[in-house]
Order: C-alpha cells, then sequence, then structure tokens
C-alpha cells in the first residue's frame, strides 16, 4: 500500500513544470550542525507541534531516544488525554497520514469509532419520531461507539515504530501518578456549563476535596488512568478492548434510559485501516489527506476550486481573497454535506466531486457578489441523497511530528465533544462519536442520508490531517486542525495561506478564521486586516461571530533550507518545539 500511494504521488507530480516557491527542502528534513538548545518554532532535526507542553515534551523527549514519529505520536497522545480530555483520549478515535522519508509514501491510518453491531437507524430517534434533543443523545449510553485511537496507533507502530511499544507511555504515566498542573482549558471545560461537565463522572473527578471545583494550576492526580496505561503498555490495544477495562466500558455504556448496544464482541472486534493516502495536486504541490470518511474529498475539493481562482493574486489584506475563499467553501460544504460518509456503507462519489470537468462547473458559481446558499452539485457517480441533519460540536485535538529520518505523522485525533459522554472508565472519558451520525436516517420522501447509522458503520468526521510534498515527493509542510465542521476551513486557511500567500507557519496559522457555510459566515471578526470586514460586506458577505463553532487549534510544521520551522494555535495552549 505505501508504494502504491508513492507512486500515485509522484504520478500526480511528475507533469507539473517549475519548481516550489518555498524554499525547497533537501530529501527527508535537511539537518543543520547545531549545538543550540531545545527551541520553540525552529529546529535542526526533529520537532513536534501539538495542544499542550506536557504532551510535546513527552514526544520530543522520545525523538530524542531516536524514536520515529508515530513512536512519538504515542507519547504525545498518552499525555493529550490527561492533561486535555476534554479533546481526545484512549476512548476516542483518530486519523492519521503518515509520510515514509525513504519511500516518499504517504500512508493514511483510519482509527474512526464504529457503531455496535445492534446499532439502529433510528436510535437516536425518540418515542415520537423526532430527533432526540442532543444533549439527551450525547449523554446516553447510545452515543459511544468502539474507540480506535489505541488500535490505530499500535497499528501504526508496528508498521513504522523503532521503539518497543511498551515504553512509550513512561511520561504519561509518571503524570497520572505523581499529579500534573492543571492547565487553563481544562480547567475553564471543567468549571463550563457543558452538560458533560455536570455530569456524575466528571463531577467526581473534577471536583477537589473541599468540595469546589479545579482551577488552572491545581495538582490533578489520575492514578486510575495511569492503570489503565500500564494495561496497554503491557497488552497493546487488547488492554483496552478485551478484558477488564472492556467490561467496564460496556456495563458503563449500558447505564441510564437510554443504554449502549456496545458490547464485548464489538470491542473485539475493532480493525483500524491503513490505506494509501487521497493525494491530489494543487499548483505545483502534492497535498495528502485521509480518504472519507475523514474530511480529506472535502479539503481537496475547496483547494481544486480555489486553483481555479487568482486567490494566489489576492493577499490576507485583500477582501477578495477572503471572499474567493468563502465562496469555495460554501460550495464544498454543500456536497460534502450531502454526499460523503462511510465509503464502506453508501457510495461517496470521491473521484466525481474532485474531477476536472466537475470543478470547472462548480466554479463558474462563484459571481461577483453573494448569492443565496448553493445546492449540493451533482457530481459524476452520485446517488439520491436526503438533505443532511448531522450536528457536529467536537472536542479533538492535532498533532504533528517530524523525526530526525524525516518521517511525519499528522494527526487528529478526538473524544467528539467535550468531555465525550461525560461517562468515564479507568480514568479516561468515553467518546460520544456516534452523535457525528445523522439523527434522521431518511428524509419525507425516503431518500437516504449518506451519514444513517448502521451497524459496523464509521461516522462521517471533517477531520483532515494534512501532509503537503512538492514535485518531486518531498516533504514540504504538515498541518491539520480541531473544530467540528470548521476543521475543514481551518486547514483551508492555513493551505491557502501557506502554498498561495508564502506565509511562514506560526502567520498562517495565526490568520483570522472564517467559516463559510450555507447562508452564515461565522469569523474572528477583529483580526482581519483593515478594510477586508467592509470589502467583503460590498461583496454580499456579512460576518457574524458565535455561531457555536468550536475554535481552531491548528499545529503545523514546514521544511525550510533553515531547518524544520513549526507553528501552535495560539488560541489553544500549543507549542512547536524540538531539537
Amino acid at each position: 500500500m505505501p508504494f502504491k500511494s508513492r507512486l500515485l504521488a509522484l504520478a500526480l507530480v511528475a507533469g507539473l513544470g517549475g519548481c516550489s516557491t518555498l524554499p525547497a527542502p533537501a530529501p527527508g528534513v535537511p539537518a543543520i550542525a547545531s549545538q543550540a538548545p531545545e527551541t520553540t518554532g525552529v529546529a535542526a532535526h526533529a520537532m513536534v507541534s501539538a495542544a499542550n507542553p506536557m504532551a510535546v515534551e513527552a514526544g520530543v523527549a522520545v525523538l530524542r531516544r531516536g524514536g520515529s514519529a508515530v513512536d512519538a505520536a504515542v507519547a504525545v497522545q498518552a499525555v493529550l488525554g490527561l492533561v486535555e480530555p476534554q479533546s481526545s483520549g484512549l476512548g476516542g478515535g483518530a486519523f492519521m497520514v503518515y509520510y515514509d522519508a525513504r519511500t516518499r509514501a504517504v500512508t493514511a491510518y483510519n482509527g474512526r469509532e464504529t457503531a455496535p453491531a445492534g446499532a439502529t437507524p433510528d436510535m437516536f430517534l425518540g418515542s415520537d419520531g423526532k430527533p432526540l434533543p442532543f444533549p439527551v443523545a450525547v449523554l446516553s449510553g447510545r452515543s459511544t461507539g468502539a474507540p480506535g485511537a489505541v488500535a490505530m496507533l499500535s497499528l501504526a507502530h508496528a508498521q513504522h515504530g523503532k521503539l518497543a511499544w511498551s515504553g512509550l507511555f513512561a511520561d504519561a504515566e509518571r503524570l497520572a501518578d505523581q499529579g500534573f498542573p492543571v492547565p487553563r482549558r481544562l480547567a475553564a471545560a471543567a468549571n463550563a456549563r457543558y452538560p458533560q461537565s455536570a455530569a456524575p463522572d466528571a463531577v467526581r473527578y473534577f471536583t477537589k476535596p473541599d468540595g469546589t471545583r479545579i482551577q488552572a494550576g491545581d495538582v490533578l492526580k489520575n492514578p486510575a488512568y495511569a492503570d489503565s496505561l500500564r494495561r496497554i503498555a503491557a497488552e497493546g490495544p487488547k488492554g483496552l478492548l478485551e478484558g477488564q477495562l472492556a467490561e467496564a466500558i460496556v456495563a458503563r455504556v449500558r447505564e441510564g434510559d437510554l443504554p449502549g448496544a456496545l458490547t464485548l464482541q464489538d470491542l473485539a472486534q475493532y480493525r483500524p485501516k491503513a490505506a494509501p493516502a487521497l493525494c491530489r495536486p494543487y499548483r505545483i504541490y502534492v497535498v495528502c489527506l485521509p480518504p472519507a470518511p475523514a474530511g480529506g474529498p472535502a479539503v481537496l475539493e475547496a483547494l481544486g476550486l480555489l486553483e481555479r481562482t487568482d486567490i494566489a493574486a489576492h493577499g490576507p489584506a485583500d477582501p477578495q481573497g477572503w471572499y474567493l475563499f468563502a465562496q469555495a467553501s460554501r460550495l464544498m460544504y454543500a456536497d460534502r454535506d450531502r454526499y460523503h460518509g462511510d465509503p464502506d456503507f453508501v457510495s461517496v462519489p470521491v473521484e466525481g466531486l474532485l474531477s476536472p470537468a466537475y470543478l470547472d462547473q462548480r466554479v463558474r458559481l462563484i459571481g461577483p457578489a453573494a448569492g443565496p446558499a448553493p445546492a449540493p452539485g451533482t457530481p459524476p457517480g452520485a446517488r439520491v441523497r436526503a438533505p443532511d441533519r448531522t450536528l457536529e460540536p467536537s472536542g479533538t485535538s492535532h498533532m504533528v511530528i517530524v523525526d530526525a529520518e524525516g518521517n511525519v505523522a499528522s494527526m487528529t485525533t478526538t473524544v467528539e465533544s467535550v468531555f465525550g459522554s461525560g461517562r468515564m472508565v479507568g480514568g479516561f472519558f468515553l467518546n460520544n462519536q456516534l452523535t457525528d451520525f445523522s439523527f434522521s436516517p431518511k428524509d419525507p420522501d425516503g431518500a437516504p442520508a449518506a451519514n444513517a447509522v448502521a451497524p459496523g458503520k464509521r461516522p462521517r468526521s471533517a477531520m483532515s490531517p494534512t501532509i503537503v510534498l512538492d514535485r518531486r515527493g518531498r516533504f514540504v509542510a504538515a498541518i491539520g486542525s480541531p473544530g467540528g465542521p470548521g476543521i475543514i476551513a481551518y486547514d483551508l486557511k492555513a493551505l491557502i495561506a501557506l502554498l498561495d500567500w508564502k506565509l511562514p507557519m506560526q502567520q498562517a496559522i495565526d490568520l483570522p478564521n472564517l467559516i463559510a457555510r450555507k447562508d452564515v459566515y461565522d469569523a474572528e471578526i477583529g483580526k482581519f486586516a483593515p478594510g477586508v470586514v467592509e470589502g467583503l460586506a460590498a461583496r454580499g458577505v456579512n460576518l457574524i461571530t458565535g455561531t457555536g463553532a468550536e475554535g481552531s487549534g491548528l499545529h503545523g510544521i514546514e521544511a525550510t533550507q533553515q531547518g524544520l520551522r513549526g507553528g501552535a494555535d495560539p488560541r489553544r495552549e500549543g507549542v512547536a518545539r524540538g531539537f
């Protein structure tokens, strides 16, 4: 499979003329003779960019021991699940793309959760036939699918790991046993009015002996999490998906008025996937992402539309650049919301959506001023699908890792909503990933929703971990973000800023966010350059703030002639560090 993806990437770039306008990286990652200490933002040999400094330090420590990018990802995830449980954890899922510096192959790993064998299309409908209130569904046992992040990392480690699996959890175990200072974002989530924050398990975990809630800087211990890590370190994913932890998971999701159907067999039979990444040319680059049910096809469709515009001539201070970005986003979201789902269960017309003729047709809908929300198109291979009714709030995180040999891991990891379902087992929260399905399986005419629930099915995801290559198949950059459906817009913004507007990674991440979907333009209004908001309004794009979209958490690394240059989203607590 990796060899196949290498052929795909090289075939895509073979006919592209010219050379990269980014500083051309040497094969793999350029090594620069330097005795400089560990730094933030620039590194000569290896780097980690992730959403919490404690997780980054664990990953860098693995890299210093000679570990691979995947080895470091295991360590980073183990710490993130402890210090950022509102976003990801052992009970969640993930997507990852991995670049092999030797073969220049890009592989996509799918660790998305699966619905249990007992799941039914109407499981999120009430007795009146109407969709359950979202908070009710989230807190119920029905929301939890078989977790996949640990199994996915184990599969990737078997193929690309260098250090022993059992030795990758030590930092997370130590922090869980001895305690860690509560990060600001964790404290804010624990004290916020989320339904999960008020769930009994969360209340117990986040309440101090004096009866008050944890605050930033408090020391929090989680010995149960350390025990779970020791079990997983010794047994691999079986330590989570079989035996004592699995029994506890099944028992917990079966409690309450709306019990889940998850069984021990569902957990034991979970299998992650590996396949060639979905790669397409963008100008003089090749952009690689995971295929459906991840957000990769959506990002590539938006890039395909923007490649047919002159957005590169309009930088971030020009309202026309943001106008083109917004209109291409609306077209992409219309298609994504109608057609995307798990390709093992529904026909996803990826080739049709990315075909040059279809993109040529869709881009002509971008006029001089914004009109009503665009309808989904009819790409080649599309079938009749019901309008989507999926709700996608999200608790998610992203990491990018480059090891000393130039291998790269870009991984987005999630428990879905903040603290998942609010139910804990073994010191970690269970996911509520099944609420990423459409609550209504059909429209009134009986047309099926592409993202309807089905046994064994993986719900649609916006997660879009990205790796960019140059025309010779060499690593240029990697990026990704949390943010529910906004993930696609966040990643797209960073890619346009990097590849078209030629901004360094950190500046690309810092740019204001704009999510254009249907008739809503949700944006960080105060962060745009002078005149942009007014210029967009003159084109019919009226920005608003506060529609409930989760903020970005972009993390990325790029290769330059001076070494690795990383960036971390200032909207979160992450850093980019290396050596």
